[in-house]
């Protein structure tokens, strides 16, 4: 199946698409080492920061969250990508996927970790990142069980609980979008 949107080059952007480009584009997500490219060889954004611009008001608000989960969150790398990558995997998410395989091999995550996490096994972590895979694979059947919410609580604390129900949520809400406009890695 081929893509259901076009790219959008940097020169064809509305001003809204073009602030909204700019942030993605020299934000936090540019800078430092690169684990997946932003952009296609013509500039275009890829995977779905370019669906972004469709509606930049939206896309903005969306990339903002993206963006305070990745970098201005309680949790550390490792548990953060186990979270993504378990919700790429529920989701079937081939662009999220391969994008945060790169990035939790850069946060450590060994490659037999990594294809547990593929799988939806999470049987290879423990301590603070089992509880995290277990919140994260709880909150994608939709709810966190009383017993798993204390256990949580306590171990991570209400703040890391609340950040792992938006990350669930924002990654669910892209592999969605990647889906439906058949944007592939």
């Amino acid at each position: 199946m081929s893509e259901r949107l076009p790219p959008f080059p940097p020169g064809a952007l509305t001003g809204a698409q073009r602030e909204l480009y700019d942030a993605i584009t020299g934000g936090p997500r540019a800078q430092g080492p690169q684990h997946f490219a932003l952009t296609r060889a013509d500039g275009s954004l890829r995977g779905p920061f370019n669906a972004f611009l469709l509606a930049p008001e939206l896309g903005g608000a969306l990339q903002d969250v993206g963006a305070a989960i990745r970098y201005r969150s309680a949790l550390g790398s490792r548990a953060r990508e186990i979270a993504i990558l378990l919700v790429a995997a529920r989701w079937d998410s081939d662009f999220e996927r391969e994008a945060h395989e790169a990035v939790g091999a850069a946060a450590g995550l060994t490659p037999s970790e990594l294809a547990a996490l593929r799988a939806g096994d999470t049987t290879p972590f423990a301590g603070d990142e089992a509880v995290v895979a277990a919140v994260t694979q709880q909150l994608l059947d939709g709810d966190l069980h009383d017993d798993a919410w204390h256990a949580a609580s306590v171990a991570l604390g209400p703040k890391v609980v609340f950040e792992l129900t938006v990350l669930v949520g924002y990654y669910a809400t892209l592999a969605l979008q990647l889906r439906v406009f058949r944007v592939r890695p």
